[in-house]
């Protein structure tokens, strides 16, 4: 499809989740798109490379999803990419040592479908299992605010025992929000329990079975194919907002025109490009509150398999999740006979951050050996560690209020990003939210009143639509 010049043009800068979201929906709504990215790839955080260390190609990060995120499903979707995610309904917990234990839904109704599983969990005990049942019952049936206290403070609160608090808050809410739970809000933390628990399919988590700037690379075909054009290496440096028009200027371009601007950068990067005006301040502030939380991936390579799981979480130390990406990766199907390519991932991963990276291999393989008893008679062929050190925004008591809505104060500029007042926490889903939201406020501004991007949440089911 040809540009036509008729159209109404907008500039989106960010390739990540959230601009790629709002540029999709935007090329589909008679918009000349036009999205910048100052890396030579699609994906922002959610990308891959080959390394140049190993030469293979790698996740910045593990990603997955879960059947609640139904507007980053309704996005593979779009772009035609459903295909390529392998779901998975069952979950393994494994202890040091190597003792295993899977999770799965039983017949009984929402939220009960996970509880014969869980009264069975050899690694808590009966005290455990009770402090937790009463603690779900109330950040599932109960509204919790967000009182300015974290949520280690609440569960402190609510008699939680040690062994509780370690062995299933913290597994659960630091892979689900990246941040220690000392640090998270407890509307955050009982968003995360409500959304899991509401059905049967809730929990049910995705992967990626293809590299994830080939996923995200769909997406940029998408927007081509409807007449939009993509700048890779190319990073936004200023604006100067308009009346009618929103001037640009590019790492390769003094100035453009368009119609709309959407900055689908993350937060630290914003304050970069805004305005030095009056009208700025009020942004300024709001972003002034926002911390990052890191992660880190580990990827191992081994000569031999070490374990015949997809996936597992892993408990007491300090990985926290497991993908056996040999496994997972269908352009690697059918090679899993000859060695084991892992992927481990460390959520507020702080104590990583200026360890070196042979440092962080060697804790890895030690406590990998542990977990996985094969493991101790494979040769390491090769590793590397990625360290994202700005993975997310910290999730911490009070950041709600300072979540700037996707319109500005300037009618033809918007933002979008998982950062962004979305209702979801700093997820992929929480992106493409904004990415639409921010494309809504668009076609709204533009004179289209009744369109809406955002896909239904998942409904609650069993006992849960009670509530």
């Amino acid at each position: 499809m040809n540009q036509n010049p008729t159209q109404p043009s907008v500039a989106i800068a960010g390739g990540g989740l959230a601009g790629l979201a709002a540029a999709c929906a935007l090329s589909d709504s008679g918009f000349r798109v036009t999205l910048l990215e100052r890396r030579p790839y699609l994906g922002g955080r959610a990308s891959s490379y080959e390394h140049p260390g190993t030469n293979e190609v790698v996740d910045n990060c593990q990603h997955v999803l879960f059947r609640v995120c139904t507007n980053l499903v309704e996005f593979y979707r779009r772009i035609g990419v459903e295909d390529k995610i392998r779901w998975f309904d069952e979950m393994t917990f494994i202890e040091p040592g190597g003792r295993a234990t899977v999770i799965r839904a039983s017949s009984l109704p929402a939220p009960l479908h996970t509880a014969p599983a869980f009264l069975r969990f050899p690694f808590l005990s009966g005290k455990d299992k009770f402090a937790i049942a009463r603690a779900i019952a109330a950040l599932t049936l109960n509204r919790q605010p967000d009182t300015g206290k974290s949520f280690l403070n609440w569960c402190r609160e609510h008699d939680q025992t040690d062994n509780a608090i370690r062995r299933f808050w913290q597994p659960i809410l630091i892979s689900a929000l990246s941040e220690d739970l000392d640090l998270i809000s407890i509307a955050y933390a009982a968003q995360v329990v409500r959304e899991s628990m509401k059905s049967r399919e809730a929990r049910h988590m995705g992967v990626p079975t293809i590299p994830l700037t080939d996923l995200y690379n769909r997406a940029g075909d998408y927007i081509r194919q409807r007449g939009g054009e993509i700048r890779t290496r190319t990073s936004l440096e200023s604006f100067v907002p308009g009346p009618s028009g929103v001037g640009v200027s590019t790492s390769l371009q003094p100035e453009e025109r368009f119609d709309y601007l959407v900055v689908a950068l993350p937060f630290e990067s914003v304050e970069r490009v805004l305005p030095q005006t009056p009208e700025a301040a009020s942004l300024r502030e709001k972003l002034s509150h926002f911390e990052s939380a890191p992660i880190t991936g580990i990827h191992l390579w081994f000569d031999r398999q070490i374990t015949g799981l997809d996936h597992a979480v892993l408990l007491d130390r300090t990985i926290q999740w497991m993908f056996h990406k040999s496994r997972l990766l269908a352009t690697r199907a059918g090679t899993e006979e000859s060695g084991s390519y892992i992927e481990l991932v460390v959520s507020a991963a702080k104590s990583l951050i200026d360890r070196s990276r042979s440092d962080i291999v060697d804790l890895a393989l030690k406590e990998v050996r542990e977990f996985f008893p094969q493991a101790q008679s494979a040769n390491l062929v090769k590793s590397t560690v990625i360290k994202e050190v700005r993975a997310t925004y910290s999730p911490r008591p009070g950041i709600n209020t300072y979540r700037p809505q996707q319109s500005t104060v300037w009618p033809r500029v918007f933002l979008a990003g998982d950062w962004t007042a979305t209702g979801w926490p700093a997820t992929m889903e929480g992106a493409v939210r904004s990415g639409y939201l921010a494309a809504e406020a668009i076609v709204r501004a533009s004179g289209n009143s009744t369109v809406n991007f955002l896909s239904r949440d998942l409904p609650a089911a069993g006992l849960m639509r009670l509530f």
